[in-house]
């Protein structure tokens, strides 16, 4: 039975990923195509260019002006490992994405890691303690990461040669202090922890076991969230740092309407989001199917 339940709710999440991952991939190709100055096209404006090689590049781009044409026409090329070629650099998507994926992955990796370990251990600290002093520093603090733009933070640290995936940091460091402060001091005020203690069990045992432990599921469900924000903080990082990665890709990508190129990203992320939730939620489900699947 138990096997069953698991094998139902894997379907359950194939079947919402692959819908998520359509709906995200079209209107991410509506977005673009339907936008203003999608068919204006700056190598027109080149003198170098002929007219039949002006002509040309009106033609190619007219084969986008349906976007359910471009969609379909994309997913069955997609399917065999096709991504189209780059508007922009003239070659395939394929290979930009390969060439930059380890730039980003390096710099949303520090980034992320620092500000989780940030942003838990100043929530565990403010909580264990209990110290006003503690609190509000740390609240200051995440409320200053907070109100920091990330392209202003990006260029104070290029300037000064600092390590940029601060900035990734700083973007996701804010969102983890709070909702880990909450969470652990929402399980302080249970009954139980009052019945620990009167049982003499040490406050370093009750904080791990009845605060820490407890606050797991829904810290883990926050980890698809936090990817997307480490995400949006890399655009203006990559852009104004000019580091070769993702970022800057959908950046450029965007400024030329590079719409297999973008579709691609969007397809991407989407499917690096629904990937992370998915399995921080099967990491913190308590119930049968995660013991179904592990049979």
């Amino acid at each position: 039975m138990p096997r069953k339940k698991a094998v139902a709710a894997l379907l359950r999440f194939a079947t919402g990923a692959a819908v998520t991952l359509l709906i995200a991939g079209f209107f991410g190709a509506a977005l673009i195509r339907l936008g203003p100055g999608y068919e204006t096209d700056e190598r027109t404006l080149d003198a170098r260019y002929s007219d039949a090689t002006t002509g040309a590049i009106g033609r190619e781009n007219a084969k986008d002006s349906n976007v359910l044409t471009f969609y379909g026409r994309y997913l069955t090329q997609a399917v065999r490992g096709n991504f189209g070629i780059s508007r922009t650099y003239e070659i395939p998507v394929s290979e930009l994405i390969r060439s930059r994926a380890g730039v980003t992955l390096r710099l949303i990796g520090e980034g992320l890691g620092l500000g989780w370990i940030l942003g838990l251990s100043l929530a565990g600290a403010a909580t264990f303690f209990r110290w006003r002093l503690l609190t509000l520093s740390a609240e200051a603090f995440s409320a200053l990461a907070l109100s920091l733009p990330a392209a202003v933070f990006a260029l104070l640290l290029f300037l000064a040669r600092g390590p940029v995936f601060l900035v990734l940091a700083m973007a996701v460091f804010p969102r983890v202090f709070r909702y880990a402060h909450d969470l652990f001091e929402q399980a302080r005020r249970e009954p139980r922890i009052e019945a620990a203690r009167a049982r003499g069990v040490r406050e370093w045992n009750i904080f791990r076991d009845y605060v820490v432990k407890p606050s797991w599921p829904p810290l883990l469900a926050l980890a698809g969230v936090s990817f997307s924000i480490a995400f949006g903080a890399l655009i203006p990082v990559e852009v104004v740092c000019d580091i070769p990665g993702i970022g800057q890709l959908a950046w450029k990508a965007a400024l030329g309407r590079d719409l297999p190129v973008l579709v691609t990203l969007t397809l991407m992320v989407a499917a690096i989001t629904v990937a992370v939730n998915g399995l921080a939620g099967w990491l913190g489900d308590p119930r049968d199917e995660r013991e179904g699947l592990a049979q």
